[in-house]
Parts: structure tokens; sequence; C-alpha cells
């Protein structure tokens, strides 16, 4: 168990490495794929905020290198949960075509929820 904890938290820590730092310092990583209508809306809507969409790429990074460092992994895995659902709704709604990565995604997250069970009950109890 503790091997595969390793394992997921690295490879979600660099997925979310991977998909933060090209756009946080410009870096051109090939074509973008066409998106649809209702796709254009809603990244039009998120690119007029202006603070946004730079708050969810720093965050990703940030829960990234948490997530690499180990020690910080429990609560990295609770700082990028919300991102990782709206990542899964937005694919679910909008972008089937990515829909199987952003549930391994989830799967991941999820799973270092349960990994990381016994640091999370102090929250929750009296």
């Amino acid at each position: 168990m503790k091997i595969a904890i390793i394992i997921i938290r690295v490879l979600l820590g660099g997925m979310y490495i991977f998909a933060s730092v090209p756009v946080l310092f410009n870096i051109q990583m090939g074509e973008m794929p066409k998106m649809t209508a209702d796709q254009t809306t809603f990244m039009t809507g998120i690119m007029v905020t202006k603070y946004l969409f730079p708050l969810i790429k720093v965050t990703e990074l940030i829960a990234g290198l948490m997530l690499l460092i180990g020690r910080t992994a429990p609560l990295a895995a609770i700082i990028i949960f919300p991102v990782t659902l709206n990542i899964f709704l937005y694919h679910a709604f909008l972008g089937p075509k990515e829909l199987p990565l952003v549930a391994v995604m989830l799967i991941f997250n999820l799973f270092l929820f349960y990994a990381y069970r016994q640091k999370y009950l102090p929250i929750i109890s009296r």
C-alpha cells in the first residue's frame, strides 16, 4: 500500500505540475485543441475574470509540488480536490473526449483521501 501511495501521489503531482507550468510561464506546448462553442463560452467567462485562471494554475502548481514532497501530501490532496472535481465536471459536461484521463485523476485524488484518512480524523472529530 505504501508503494501505491507514493506512485499515485507522484503521478498526480506530476500531472498538475505539467498542466500548470506551461500556462504560468507561457511555454507553447503544441497546438491548442479545437474547442466547442460551449467550451469557448466557459473559457471566455473564466478568462474575463482575469484572476481565476491564474489562481487555478498556481493552486495546481503548489499542490503538485506538495504532492511530490510527500510530507505535505495529505494537505495537498485536500487543496487540489475542488480543482480536480471541477476539471472532471467540465469534461463530463463539455468535453467528454478527455474524460477517461480526468476520471483517473479524480480516482487518484479519492485514493489519496482514503490512504490519508487517519490524518483527516482530527479535523472532523470533537
